[in-house]
């Protein structure tokens, strides 16, 4: 007679693993960095390049202060860091550029654990964080030289639907080239990386609410963070529901508080805020769409 043998979960297995998926993510973001230097110049390399190296420096001292394995291998650090980058002006002073990265890293991610720990996104978390503390600097927007305000701003000239689209407008670094933005989370969601359900909730959800409020489609769509919290930060592992109609309510959620702030609200932008707000609702969403157990409740 054959012994049956019993191990804990999980049993399904893959070869994917924490620093592949890190990879994948940062491949998606190449392009966009790419649009950055070649709209904003040399100096958005060199925000990136702050904000990743005190990402992983932070990580790094961290990790050994508190005895920790040291997990800076898993590249999460990196895309944290990129990520970050691309929601700051290229004329953002260098230091708040390295602070927002030791407030990601330290503050929202290891203070609460690690990886997978973190109640919020670390990135957006702390671009919020930046905007309450230094206000004028995190909106203060330059290309080629020239201050101009975003084309989600009051009385900003609107580049038309190509200039939307290919990024010649004033913005943060990675914020203003649809097109980079679209082909990088195409990448996602054919390596499987992502899903569908919270861009296409999200991007929809704010289509369709600025059609009834008679807002000009290709601003509300190409312009601001939507596009890039839509796709790499709305759908962060850690703070997204885990089903798909609990992806499709975070969506639709994100899309709705989006509109409202820009709408309603007392700044332009209202993408970080909406994530951020629904990352905190994100345990409830998964409790109430969670999976009925065969034969009784969900627990």
């Amino acid at each position: 007679m054959k012994l049956l043998t019993v191990s804990p979960a999980p049993h399904i297995r893959d070869k994917a693993s924490t620093r592949s998926i890190m990879l994948d993510v940062l491949i998606a973001l190449a392009p966009t960095l790419v649009a950055s230097i070649v709209i904003f110049g040399f100096q958005a390399l060199l925000v990136t390049g702050v904000c990743v190296g005190m990402a992983v420096l932070s990580e790094f001292v961290f990790e050994k202060g508190v005895k920790k394995s040291v997990t800076i291998n898993d590249l999460s650090a990196v895309v944290t860091g990129v990520l970050l980058s691309f929601c700051l002006p290229v004329d953002i002073p260098l230091w708040i550029a390295g602070l927002g990265s030791v407030i990601a890293i330290v503050v929202v991610k290891q203070l609460f654990g690690g990886i997978g720990q973190n109640f919020a996104n670390p990135a957006i978390t702390a671009r919020v964080v930046l905007l309450i503390s230094f206000g004028g600097a995190m909106s203060t927007y330059a290309i080629d030289g020239v201050t101009s305000a975003t084309p989600l701003a009051a009385g900003a000239a609107n580049p038309g639907v190509l200039g939307m689209f290919l990024g010649n407008h004033a913005g943060s670094l990675g914020e203003t080239c649809a097109l980079t933005l679209l082909i990088g989370g195409a990448y996602l969601v054919v390596r499987k990386v992502i899903s569908w359900h919270i861009p296409v909730a999200y991007i929809g959800t704010v289509a369709v609410v600025s059609l009834i409020a008679q807002q000009d489609l290709s601003i509300q769509l190409m312009g601001g963070g939507l596009l890039l919290g839509a796709i790499f930060m709305a759908t962060d592992y850690a703070t997204s529901p885990m089903t798909n109609a609990g992806k499709l309510v975070y969506g639709v959620g994100c899309g709705l508080l989006t509109m409202m702030i820009r709408l309603w609200g007392a700044t332009p932008e209202g993408v970080s805020y909406a994530i951020l707000l629904m990352n905190i609702l994100t345990p409830h969403i998964d409790k109430l769409t969670a999976h009925k157990a065969l034969g009784g409740d969900a627990a």
